[in-house]
């Protein structure tokens, strides 16, 4: 390291590719092995320390490096997203990592990404901690530099960049979508419009004041107030975007106009230490801070997946918040809730064997096979929204909604889970609403379908299905078929995708105002009458989502065979309910007198497919709902543990309603 650093001597030697030599010497092998990192600058820091003619070089090539190149892109655009829009950026982020961008050689941005050119660069030097850079800094000794009466061209160059970052906070927090959840923003005077009067007079009056006790400046107190109240109304408008509804766009608005504010306070932190004390070394924490975070976000410019996960959380929230809010009402507590569970899914199996009986007819229409996929898809669809309207529930369509509602009850404060009881409270009650839910679809589906399939037999003397059929019902549902577990676990992704589908046109209906809008139309109420338009826009409002969700779900489960076949796939699905109505029909198709063991594999496998629906929904909407919430480390073994516990203790919380109401 040291015949690297002499080189930094050589007058011509460019400064660029000696930082770039210097941080390949420091780089770890492995990105995560801060203590190697640690170690290397450590050591540099002991040569620089042992050797002034050393560290004064490469003071100058630091200086040159500075003094060349333009800064302010780098404070203005890196870390923070472009005025453009969200996909916008998501194609230009692939389009950059096929094909880098072209930049300016005189940009010190430029400079930057050929220093630390790894992509993994901003996990160590973020690693290795702001202490081991801050030794660094004392190391360069730069207070052995003589001193400059006139204000550095690096300083110069913060406070432009603060003039354009200012403008920009005063144009974006005057957006449309900022002043139609905030109409405060127009009738009063608006914060981001106030912050740049304030900054554009302090950032005037700085240069004159450099080296100046004396000089009259204000300080940036009444500044860093302004900018905490524009931050205050940030949050205000994400609070009522979760109530009122949200969009990508409005998240990719709201995201970037936080980046500039915080940004803008990094950078008058570092001005406002130089200003008190331009030789000392208190300007190194706030320098150090910034140039951490400018490094990692330069190494994360065209990171697609953590662009799409920082913009798309809030949206996710108000997706899992609104299917939290109806997964409520699939938790019982009570008795009476209890059996008013136990009568809507008795109502969704009632459903369900009419539904499991159209199907076989229209497979018996022998029609097209888009034809045919277009009607399953229609009769799976109808009849869930059928289901919803006339208030019956199905089995399968609870864990996606009842994840969010667990979801919702899970915090943490210092890596430790509060509310340990009542969420697994939560979970039992949770657990035997869908059990006795279950027992509702298929106690109802099975019989139903079965009486429907004799009665066929009793008028037209005609099996509604052959004894052929019968047996490949049983055999498709029997728990050794080779695909009926897989198959199964492709209708918990359907399950999963319908509850977000749910929560998104929830948002979607309270985000555009949809039953506001509805009233707007003229020639319904002249039909209808006020009053009953009334009622229809309340109750879309209430159920779009609900209904969105189960229609689109019907499609999903329709549409997948289909899919199958078109891309030669072997996919298909399984569903709890409809196998249960199958066995049902098959038993009766055989006369009563099906192999027993037959009989057996098929009602195991009713069994396991009922077990993958819930577990897949299930779990993926958990994962969502938790990654959503910003919960990244929740200690399931502590979970685990307090509902074993709870099962030993009290076992009929998991299987029956209290005995008394609570």
């Amino acid at each position: 390291m040291e015949e690297l650093l002499a080189c930094f001597a050589a007058p011509d030697a460019d400064p660029t590719d000696l930082f770039a030599r210097l941080i390949d010497e420091i780089r770890p092998r492995r990105a995560t092995d801060f203590e190697t990192a640690k170690r290397n600058l450590q050591a540099l820091c002991h040569i620089l320390g042992l050797h002034p003619e050393l560290r004064q070089a490469v003071r100058e090539k630091l200086a040159e490096l500075s003094h060349t190149h333009r800064h302010s892109e780098l404070y203005t655009s890196t870390g923070i997203l472009p005025n453009t829009s969200f996909l916008s950026e998501c194609i230009r982020r692939i389009g950059h990592t096929i094909l880098p961008e072209a930049l300016d050689k005189d940009l010190l941005r430029t400079a930057l990404r050929r220093i630390f050119h790894q992509p993994s660069d901003g996990r160590w030097v973020s690693g290795v901690g702001e202490q081991a850079w801050l030794e660094l800094d004392e190391a360069l000794h730069f207070d052995e530099s003589s001193a400059s009466p006139e204000m550095p061209r690096a300083i110069a160059e913060i406070i432009r960049s603060l003039r354009v970052i200012s403008y920009w906070i005063a144009a974006f927090g005057m957006e449309p979508e900022l002043l139609r959840l905030d109409r405060a923003l127009e009738t009063y005077e608006s914060p981001f419009v106030t912050q740049n009067e304030e900054l554009i007079a302090y950032i005037d009056a700085y240069p004159g004041a450099w080296r100046k006790p004396d000089a009259a400046i204000s300080d940036d107190r009444h500044l860093r107030v302004l900018l905490d109240q524009c931050l205050q109304v940030i949050e205000k408008i994400r609070k009522r975007a979760a109530r009122d509804g949200t969009s990508i766009r409005l998240t990719y608005h709201v995201q970037r106009l936080q980046q500039l504010i915080l940004r803008c306070e990094q950078l008058l932190d570092i001005l406002d230490r130089l200003r008190q004390d331009p030789d000392g070394q208190s300007a190194y924490p706030p320098i150090v801070h910034l140039f951490i975070r400018l490094i990692r976000d330069e190494c994360q410019r065209n990171n697609l997946r953590q662009h799409w996960r920082r913009n798309t959380d809030l949206l996710a929230l108000r997706v899992t918040d609104n299917a939290s809010a109806h997964g409520e009402h699939y938790i019982t507590a009570t008795r009476n809730e209890y059996g008013d569970m136990a009568r809507s899914a008795a109502i969704g199996g009632f459903i369900i064997a009419f539904m499991a009986c159209f199907k076989i007819l229209l497979a018996k229409a022998d029609m097209p096979p888009l034809t045919g996929a277009i009607a399953y898809c229609l009769n799976y669809g109808l009849g869930f929204c059928l289901i919803h309207i006339v208030h019956g529930t199905v089995a399968t369509k609870q864990p996606a909604m009842t994840a969010n509602a667990i979801a919702a009850s899970i915090s943490q404060s210092g890596g430790k889970l509060r509310d340990l009881e009542v969420l697994t409270g939560l979970i039992a009650r949770t657990v035997r609403s869908q059990i006795v839910a279950i027992l509702g679809n298929i106690l109802v589906a099975i019989p139903l379908a079965g009486l429907i399939a004799y009665a066929v037999f009793s008028l037209g003397g005609e099996h509604f299905v052959s004894p052929l059929k019968a047996i490949h019902l049983l055999e498709e549902q029997s728990l050794i078929h080779s695909g009926a577990v897989v198959y199964a676990a492709i209708a918990g992704v359907c399950l999963f995708l319908a509850g977000l589908i749910n929560g998104y046109f929830d948002n979607f209906a309270a985000y555009n105002r949809i039953p506001e809008r509805i009233l707007q139309l003229g020639w319904p109420k002249r039909v209808f009458g006020e009053a009953r338009m009334q009622s229809v826009s309340a109750y879309i409002g209430d159920n779009l989502g609900a209904l969105s969700g189960n229609f689109i779900f019907g499609f999903l489960l329709g549409g997948t065979t289909i899919f199958g076949v078109l891309f030669g796939l072997p996919i298909d699905i399984r569903h709890v309910a409809f196998s249960s109505a199958f066995v049902g029909i098959a038993f009766v198709g055989l006369d009563f007198s099906a192999d027993h063991w037959l009989l057996l594999w098929a009602a195991l496998g009713v069994a396991a497919i009922g077990f993958m629906n819930l577990t897949v929904s299930f779990t993926l909407a958990l994962d969502v709902a938790l990654r959503a919430r910003h919960v990244s480390e929740t200690p399931w073994r502590m979970i685990a543990g307090a509902i074993l516990r709870h099962l030993l203790q009290h076992p009929r919380d998991f299987f029956l309603p209290p005995k008394k109401e609570v």
